[in-house]
């Protein structure tokens, strides 16, 4: 999706200081954006992936399995979101 500029343009539309930002909705209300599947997607966790530092990138969802577009960066240690939101950087 980065390469096909979907991401292009988008802004923060979510900043809770010292716990996340949330980026991924081209409209940038936070309420809209979808995958490259044009689908939601399943969660995908491993046990050792986890919320432990600063920089942690994972999908932002409505619920088990309901990720789209939106992603989110950690500000700071956050292991209340391990094994419900799915990580895939830092």
């Amino acid at each position: 999706m980065c390469a096909s500029d979907y991401y292009k343009g988008c802004i923060f539309h979510r900043n809770i200081k010292g716990f996340i930002v949330q980026t991924g909705d081209p409209t940038g209300t936070g309420k809209n954006g979808q995958s490259i599947w044009k689908k939601r997607f399943k969660d995908e966790f491993h046990d050792s992936l986890r919320h432990n530092a600063r920089g942690i990138m994972s999908m932002a969802n409505n619920g088990p399995d309901s990720n789209g577009s939106q992603f989110f960066i950690t500000y700071s240690k956050q292991t209340m979101l391990d094994m419900k939101y799915s990580i895939f950087g830092k």
